[in-house]
């Protein structure tokens, strides 16, 4: 027969047999050759088609118990304590990435065999990472984790596998808070554990999103006019996301964690793309339509700038810098141009009717001219009837 790569059973049945007529043949002869590279194609077929299964990684841990002549209280410094050691042995407990890394490491166990994935890898531990200061307790309660179904204290026991796997599609550096290059504008008290958390999140709701490509320089203050005048139309906020997406721009809408006091954020994704995140916790018109344009101002004016793939932003903070400063004034411009504000000479003695006759006039939401003369005034009792109070989270209930 001529040899070739055995592509089925029965290509694999005829090799074996002329396997069998060659096997007393003399290596260097071209008998010899042929019987050496028909094993080779034998082996190759038999990975692939007849693979073996992985022991067990428990019965792995036991047979090298065995081996070694180990008992429980010598796998202590490698699992924990007794009890854990007693946990693991009976099932009652999964073994976590470090005690996985310290049993291959001192045991020598094979990865693959501890993992349950052939030709795996353990994965190097991230430095710097306290796990235990993720708030899992919020998001365990908010459904974040829909794959685990087990308890808060079974969760903790399994942290470090259970953030890995749930972040693993976005890459390992995300779960790294204080190595992030990042820029929060939040109070002090902001928890970078909960702020890297929700930035998961929302990053991991984005990936479900099929967007077109993003074409850098797309974001401009035309580009934003364009989508404001959207807020004129009674489903303005759902119109701006199908706006977005359809321009290779990510919108995502997630309710705050504690101890992170957002507004929005805007993050590069894994592959570069923009996306620019809601929280919503001030369900007001105004509220909605800034927020949106500040992070659409980071994308424009920042995104290029490699210090900082992402910008938090709690917008009730006073203490701004240049970031800030430049996202707030690009904003404002793209949201009313500052020609036609002074024109209309908005500024001086505003009235509801003038206000709506204003922004009727530009083609935007009432809601728009109202929250800037509330800032500008700093009196956020004005116009409390413009500002769309309860208009914004109902179009986006349903995510």
């Amino acid at each position: 027969m001529f040899p070739k790569v055995i592509k089925n059973e029965v290509e694999y049945e005829a090799t074996l047999s002329r396997i069998e007529e060659l096997l007393d043949a003399d290596p260097g002869t071209p008998e010899g050759d042929e019987l050496e590279l028909l094993v080779t194609l034998v082996e190759l077929y038999e990975k692939t088609a007849h693979p073996i299964d992985l022991p067990d990684p428990i019965e792995a841990i036991k047979f090298r118990m065995e081996q070694a002549e180990l008992k429980q209280k010598d796998l202590v410094p490698f699992i924990g304590s007794r009890s854990k050691v007693s946990e693991v042995l009976s099932g009652q407990r999964p073994l976590s990435l470090p005690m996985i890394r310290k049993l291959h490491q001192g045991l020598g166990i094979p990865a693959e065999v501890l993992l349950k994935e052939p030709g795996a890898g353990i994965p190097a531990a991230l430095e710097g990472v306290e796990w235990v200061r993720f708030p899992l307790a919020e998001m365990l309660k908010k459904g974040w984790l829909p794959d685990f179904g087990g308890t808060l204290a079974s969760a903790r026991k399994q942290v470090e596998d259970l953030l890995t796997t749930w972040a693993a599609p976005l890459g390992q550096g995300t779960l790294q808070p204080v190595l992030l290059r990042q820029h929060v504008r939040s109070g002090s008290d902001a928890d970078p554990y909960a702020l890297a958390a929700w930035r998961i999140r929302v990053s991991l709701l984005a990936l479900e999103q099929d967007i077109p490509p993003y074409r850098p320089g797309t974001v401009t203050q035309d580009f934003v006019r364009d989508l404001v005048r959207l807020s004129y139309l009674d489903n303005g906020p759902l119109l701006a996301k199908e706006y977005l997406l359809k321009s290779g721009i990510h919108f995502v809408t997630e309710l705050h964690l504690s101890h992170t006091h957002l507004d929005g954020a805007a993050l590069k994704m894994p592959d570069g793309s923009p996306l620019a995140a809601l929280t919503l916790r001030h369900d007001r018109l105004d509220n909605f339509w800034f927020t949106l344009c500040h992070e659409l101002a980071h994308i424009a004016l920042h995104f290029d700038d490699e210090e900082c793939e992402v910008f938090f932003d709690d917008l009730e903070q006073a203490e701004i810098n240049t970031y800030e400063g430049d996202a707030d004034r690009w904003a404002s411009e793209a949201l009313i141009p500052s020609e036609h504000w002074l024109a209309a000479g908005m500024g001086r003695n505003p009235s509801a009717d003038k206000i709506t006759a204003f922004a009727g006039s530009l083609r935007i939401n009432p809601a728009i001219p109202a929250g800037r003369i509330r800032k500008e005034k700093k009196d956020y009792k004005l116009f409390s009837k413009l500002v769309g109070y309860q208009q914004v989270r109902k179009h986006f209930a349903a995510s």
